[in-house]
């Protein structure tokens, strides 16, 4: 049987002189990108860019709505309300809406960022906002990206929207699934080779062996990769190569799920 996976990385994360990341290497390799909105990173002119070189490569695009947190990256925790959340995210994926539009594509996807992401994955009166929001605006038009087997997504499934569950190629995980805390020893994964046969194993087997050593189950329909380096980089082009070589197809959610 057939095996097929996305590569998606978090781009247009620059704002106004200030770049970050390496989009243009990037997008040499992924087959979807997630392009912030401007709250935790991104301007306009730098949204339009990415889009319109995603484009040019053939990447597919998702929102990257995240908290209005430019000083934080989005990473800091903050306590909003349920109406909130949909609103933040109704807003942002609005503006990338529109540069989609302007370029002639539709967005494929929708990928929360950072705390938002983080948070809207375990806290269900959040979650259920943001899956009632993207039902009632964009049904089964757009695709919900997020953590393997997380409360939204299977909130997301009971609504009828086609959902994508996201792993990540250099992250620990806890024996529920959850990614190990980065202020934890362990939590990353610096072997390339390892991370790459983890991966292999997700896609082909359904498991993930988690940091305590207990085998969890996972399923990586999108694998999370990062290109804020030349090291980083040259890990997405390996991790590609390597996938297709030993048969697995790598191609964009939109096109399998």
């Amino acid at each position: 049987m057939a095996k097929f996976v996305d590569l998606n990385s978090d781009l247009g994360e620059s704002f106004g002189a200030y770049t970050l990341g390496m989009d243009s290497d990037v997008m040499k390799y992924v087959t979807s990108s997630n392009i912030a909105c401007g709250w935790h990173a991104g301007d306009p002119l730098i949204m339009n860019k990415t889009v319109s070189e995603a484009v040019k490569n053939g990447v597919a695009v998702g929102a990257h709505p995240g908290y209005p947190d430019l000083m934080g990256f989005g990473r800091r925790k903050i306590d909003i309300t349920p109406a909130e959340a949909k609103a933040y995210m109704l807003y942002q994926v609005g503006a990338l809406d529109a540069f989609a539009k302007a370029n002639g594509i539709k967005l494929q996807h929708i990928k929360l960022h950072g705390a938002f992401y983080n948070t809207a994955c375990i806290k269900p009166e959040l979650a259920d906002a943001i899956v009632d929001a993207i039902a009632d605006t964009y049904g089964r038009d757009i695709i919900l990206m997020a953590l393997s087997g997380s409360y939204i997504l299977k909130r997301g499934e009971e609504k009828g929207l086609r959902v994508a569950h996201e792993v990540f190629a250099d992250r620990a995980y806890n024996v529920d699934g959850t990614l190990v805390s980065r202020k934890l020893p362990g939590s990353m994964i610096h072997d390339k080779d390892l991370a790459i046969q983890r991966i292999k194993r997700m896609i082909k087997e359904g498991k993930v062996t988690a940091i305590d050593g207990t085998d969890v189950d996972i399923k990586a329909d999108s694998i999370c990769t990062h290109g804020d380096n030349p090291e980083a980089v040259n890990f997405v082009k390996t991790i590609k190569e390597s996938l297709e070589k030993d048969g697995i197809q790598v191609k964009n959610i939109g096109s399998f799920i």
